[in-house]
């Protein structure tokens, strides 16, 4: 196997506004952005500015992204979380903050008995984050 898993995040035209998003949020660098428009694949015509690839990446945090041209579906992230470990209290704060931005929080920030901060928040693309930052 080569490198890491990358989760790879199904929009339904919010890709490329999520792609800024994140990108801000982490400090992830846009590697490219790819329209269903510019690229050689079968895609109905309205799907032309639709994002059919997007790469993110700082070191070794990567997403990817795309929207869908398929209808959306209700549970499209059911049993997905993906979770960040946060280097300080000062990140794990400032995550929560920006994900809980019109989003929901599904556990506050807080202290854990297994020596960690931890928060769940479902940010307003209905992904689901898991913050953490280890106690040293």
């Amino acid at each position: 196997m080569k490198g890491c898993i990358i989760p790879y995040l199904t929009f339904h035209g919010e890709a490329r506004e999520a792609a800024g998003f994140y990108a801000d949020l982490f400090g992830l660098t846009i590697l490219g952005i790819q329209r269903y428009g510019d690229a050689d694949f079968p895609s109905p015509p309205e799907a032309a500015d639709l994002v059919i690839h997007c790469h993110l990446q700082k070191g070794d945090f990567q997403l990817m992204l795309a929207d869908s041209t398929e209808e959306r579906t209700q549970d499209m992230q059911h049993g997905l979380s993906l979770t960040v470990q946060c280097e300080d209290d000062e990140e794990i704060q400032r995550l929560y903050d920006g994900l809980l931005a019109e989003g929901t929080m599904l556990m506050e920030l807080q202290e854990t008995f297994w020596g960690a901060k931890y928060a769940k928040v479902r940010d307003k693309y209905g992904f689901v984050w898991d913050l953490s930052a280890e106690k040293e």
